[in-house]
């Protein structure tokens, strides 16, 4: 039993771990022990990444993978709504002075197949909470590609490189807001970030 269409249970809510600080400034990786404000992960001091921040609504573990997964897999889009709160919060660190929010394409024979892009659904709804422009036609996916889960963190890397083509007009010297649904080594967000920095973008966050 649940509140409403879409809502968890008690049982699901309590398996869920939100991402809370601390965490790093940039990448949003959460911290296991307290660190000041404003501190950076080792990955990010080491190599930073081309967005300036991102920020994430759940730790993606086994009781996300599977609410994500039926979200984005089977047609469950009744969950946005239960999902919405926690990614509004995750996004409230961002929006201030974004120009426009850009879902994370999909190709179109994938998206022929699978009917909706879930990643789009996010930043629609984010877009209608915060009064933002959402780009649905500002970056497309080009090159068909394999699905990025199970492959190993090179490979990830390889399978996207030149996937993803911006529209200057729309991106050239504004702040974006890219969305997706899920961040694990990174790789398709970081070629997404890259191609609208190199289009004029002047910044990006995630």
């Amino acid at each position: 039993v649940v509140e409403r269409r879409g809502a968890l249970c008690p049982d699901c809510w309590r398996r869920l771990t939100v991402v809370a600080a601390p965490y790093c400034e940039v990448c949003g990786v959460p911290f296991d022990v307290p660190t000041a404000a404003g501190e950076l992960c080792a990955a990010c001091l080491t190599e930073p990444p081309p967005f300036c921040r991102a920020r994430a609504a759940l730790v993606y573990d086994d009781a996300s993978r599977r609410l994500i997964g039926r979200f984005k897999y089977r047609d469950q889009t009744f969950l946005l709504p239960a999902l919405l709160p926690w990614l509004e919060r995750a996004a409230r660190d961002l929006v201030e002075g974004a120009d426009l929010l850009v879902p994370v394409p999909m190709h179109r024979w994938r998206l022929w197949r699978r009917t909706y892009n879930q990643a789009a659904l996010f930043a629609g709804a984010l877009g209608k909470r915060f009064g933002i422009p959402v780009g649905l036609s500002s970056l497309k996916r080009i090159r068909h590609t394999q699905p990025q889960v199970g492959l190993p963190a090179e490979a990830r890397a390889r399978n996207v490189q030149a996937a993803f083509r911006a529209h200057a007009g729309d991106v050239t010297g504004k702040t974006l807001l890219l969305v997706d649904d899920v961040y694990t080594t990174g790789s398709t967000l970081l070629a997404c970030t890259r191609e609208l920095l190199d289009k004029g973008a002047r910044e990006v966050r995630v």
